[in-house]
């Protein structure tokens, strides 16, 4: 279940409240601490399946978040707590024709009419390379962070994005510190001037030159993932609030679909406590975390929870406007009506992440149909490339776009057995963490071990070849086709880069040949079938 914003008001604001006046000396402190992650360019309402909403459906009630919503949530939520802060978790860039367009120039005019006082770099944000990242830092009147890299050797970014800084918020001083992935280099295009670093290290020494200046409430903006911001709280001391991002992770105190409390409260090895929050993604959800600190700077209570942005929710008409004036250039592409499906086809993050997923199907199915005739034997593509779901009825080419917002080209290649097993051991090995390298295939069929070792867990590889699924020959050097993201080693995919063969990554781009598959299969049927096995 997920309560409405409304309700979730009406029932968190007086536990809250009790929570935070019950026995409060003079000498606390409390903030409101609002906030969101993994935007994704989702400027206007999304449906269900996290993809483009049609404006009927809007109308309807149908749909959620929206800048526009979400400027009305954030108006609201400051006027009932006036000493708040709004931060982002990173992770603006990327995700609709909006970004593919404007890249950061949307993002920076949203999230400066909204008011966010500060965010943190996700890796999306390198997906186009430290400039126009600098260009979003110049447009932008706030702190843009990231502590774990070291980005003096790269002219657009050295000494502006800075890892860490003080705000001053009702009288005291609050520190902000920036996390990005320490694998960013492999996620994005960060450039080989900038080196990234272990997270908790960076937060250590930060927190050490934010205390030594009489800061005691710390407060950092992780795009790292859930799991290693528990583990960030759980070892480095004086941090106060973790705000999350990079896992799309959903936590609540309301709902059967959250993955922990909100907040996840974790010990620190000096006994303190740390506040962990995150508010899954594409502005469906606007963070509330209430904050209570004592004179130390200890959090005496933290209490809260992410407020839906669904229809009871009213979109500010001055944003909306905007938006569709934004919207004019896009219309025409994205409007366009490229094929037919009776039903949903699944995109859903988590699935497509850890088992065969319809969205994956296809995509794979797609880029082998596209290149097979060319001695192309099999498809590799990576899970998070696979970015919604796309709902029953007329798929239209913006929705593929929103699937599929990379712009990334077919990338053909010959690839060992051996070096085909690696790569779908590459794919496997970070299941645990929902990490976007894992493989959906065609012409390939495999059996997955979570529970092995990574780097073991990959058994039963066969390879369909003129009709016949045959067992992977290690010698043998297949014709792959896969992205050209992953083919230049993304997403932990170094063997397509090192041991690929006659490599052409300039094919056609991967979202042409998508909609050109459904137009030749509509009425699409969307299937899973069993060329990946889960034990």
């Amino acid at each position: 279940m997920i309560l409405s914003s409304t309700s979730l008001r009406a029932l968190l604001g007086g536990a809250a409240g009790l929570a935070l006046t019950a026995g409060a000396a003079a000498a606390d402190y409390s903030i409101t601490i609002l906030h969101t992650n993994d935007f994704h360019a989702r400027f206007e309402p999304i449906s269900k399946y996290d993809s483009g909403c049609k404006a009927e459906d809007n109308d309807a009630g149908k749909c959620f978040g929206g800048s526009a919503r979400l400027i009305t949530a954030v108006k609201a939520a400051r006027a009932e707590n006036p000493n708040s802060l709004l931060v982002d978790g990173g992770d603006q860039f990327q995700g609709t024709l909006y970004y593919t367009y404007y890249k950061g120039k949307a993002a920076a005019e949203m999230m400066t009419a909204i008011g966010y006082e500060a965010m943190t770099v996700g890796n999306h944000e390198f997906d186009d390379g430290p400039e126009v990242l600098a260009g979003f830092m110049e447009a932008v009147g706030f702190p843009v962070l990231m502590s774990n890299a070291d980005v003096s050797r790269e002219p657009a970014l050295a000494g502006k994005l800075m890892p860490s800084t003080i705000i001053e918020k009702d009288g005291e001083k609050i520190g902000l510190i920036g996390l990005t992935p320490e694998d960013t280099d492999e996620l994005a295009s960060p450039g080989k001037n900038i080196t990234f670093q272990d997270p908790a290290d960076a937060v250590a020494r930060e927190v050490a030159k934010l205390e030594a200046e009489g800061v005691n409430k710390i407060i950092v903006l992780s795009h790292s993932g859930y799991s290693v911001d528990l583990a960030v709280a759980a070892s480095v001391a004086g941090v106060d609030v973790i705000v999350g991002g990079h896992s799309n992770t959903y936590l609540s105190n309301t709902s059967d679909r959250a993955e922990g409390p909100y907040p996840t409260m974790v010990t620190g090895p000096d006994g303190g406590q740390t506040a962990v929050v995150s508010a899954y993604a594409y502005g469906k959800f606007l963070g509330e975390l209430d904050v209570t600190f004592d004179d130390a700077g200890k959090i005496k209570t933290a209490v809260g929870e992410p407020l839906i942005m669904d229809a009871s929710v009213a979109e500010d008409p001055q944003i909306k406007g905007r938006l569709e004036q934004l919207a004019e250039p896009l219309d025409e592409i994205r409007s366009k009506v490229v094929a037919a499906t009776e039903m949903p086809i699944g995109g859903d993050r988590a699935v497509c992440r850890a088992q065969v997923c319809e969205m994956g199907v296809l995509v794979a199915d797609a880029m082998l149909a596209r290149v097979k005739s060319q001695g192309i034997d099999m498809a590799i593509t990576n899970g998070g490339g696979l970015r919604a779901s796309i709902d029953a009825g007329e798929i239209t080419m913006g929705e593929v776009l929103t699937v599929l917002p990379f712009q990334n080209t077919l990338a053909t290649f010959k690839l060992s057995g051996a070096g085909v097993l690696a790569a779908l051991e590459n794919g496997a090995s970070q299941m645990e963490e929902g990490a976007g390298r894992f493989a959906q295939v065609a012409g390939l069929k495999f059996t997955i071990d979570p529970s092995a070792e990574a780097g073991a867990r990959i058994s039963d590889v066969f390879v369909e070849m003129d009709g016949a699924w045959t067992p992977l020959d290690l010698e043998y050097e297949y014709g792959v086709v896969s992205n050209n993201y992953m083919r230049s080693g993304g997403d932990g995919y170094k063997i397509f880069a090192t041991d690929g063969k006659d490599a052409y990554d300039y094919g056609p781009a991967l979202d042409e040949v998508v909609a050109a598959y459904l137009a030749d299969n509509a009425p699409y049927t969307p299937y899973v079938d069993d060329r990946i096995t889960v034990k």
